[in-house]
């Protein structure tokens, strides 16, 4: 079901086009998310799911279409978005080795003087990751995998974002941590009231704790609506066989 995204009022992408010199990523694609919500964006590689978080980030050439947050241009530089309330969690960890589990945490933060403050937002953290609290001395690189990426989340947590933006945070895990990381998300939702927006491969698992996905298919939106939409149809396996259509799309817009 391919249909025009109403403004959320809250974070909404609008007929955003985002250009690699002659490769187009995205191609006016409109996409929101309402405040609370978990909201997945899946599709196959190239389709340009991660072009969207970097282009709510200042991260993407975009060429057309705006950024919203709370019904007003985002316009913030990168470095100044997580001061709007936008975290980023960026595919493939990117943990500090050289740093300690405690450290890595603060950098999440490095723009909060009020140190008590901080402390709250670490004790926070850590109740929620029981393993930080566990090893928050220890060097990031005497974590496994699955721990940094626990880490990688706590410490996009540590800015208190009204969203977060996960790309891929499952990537490269092992079955028994890719769960454990969906319970997370889940949690993280529930628990705090953080609204999320989540780049995906894993399908089975996304669709088990969103409220609804988008799908994207050479840059454009081929699909909106509740997980049980997207089980409903056949729209993920004919955009990761390459059978869907432009003409489709325009017939089901």
């Amino acid at each position: 079901m391919v249909q025009e995204a109403a403004r959320t009022g809250f974070l909404d992408l609008t007929d955003i086009s985002v250009h690699y010199g002659a490769v187009i990523a995205l191609d006016g694609i409109s996409l929101g998310v309402s405040e609370g919500e978990v909201v997945a964006v899946m599709g196959p590689n190239g389709a340009g799911k991660s072009t969207v978080l970097k282009a709510i980030m200042g991260l993407a050439p975009v060429v057309g279409g705006g950024v919203y947050w709370q019904d007003r241009p985002l316009a913030a530089a990168t470095h100044e978005i997580v001061k709007e309330g936008i975290a980023f969690v960026p595919q493939g960890r990117r943990v500090f080795t050289h740093l300690t589990i405690e450290e890595n945490l603060e950098m999440g933060c490095l723009y909060l003087e009020d140190r008590s403050e901080k402390e709250r937002r670490l004790d926070s953290v850590m109740e929620l990751f029981p393993i930080l609290h566990e090893k928050r001395g220890d060097l990031a690189s005497q974590m496994s995998g699955g721990q940094q990426q626990m880490l990688a989340l706590g410490r996009g947590l540590m800015a208190a974002p009204d969203v977060l933006l996960l790309d891929e945070p499952t990537l490269g895990l092992a079955p028994i941590i890719v769960t454990e990381v969906f319970q997370k998300v889940a949690e993280i939702s529930d628990r705090l009231s953080t609204t999320i927006l989540v780049v995906e491969h894993n399908i089975k698992g996304v669709l088990d704790i969103v409220d609804r996905a988008y799908v994207l298919d050479k840059g454009r939106v081929v699909h909106t609506g509740t997980p049980e939409s997207v089980r409903d149809t056949d729209i993920l396996t004919r955009v990761f066989l390459g059978s869907y259509s432009a003409e489709e799309e325009s017939d089901a817009g």
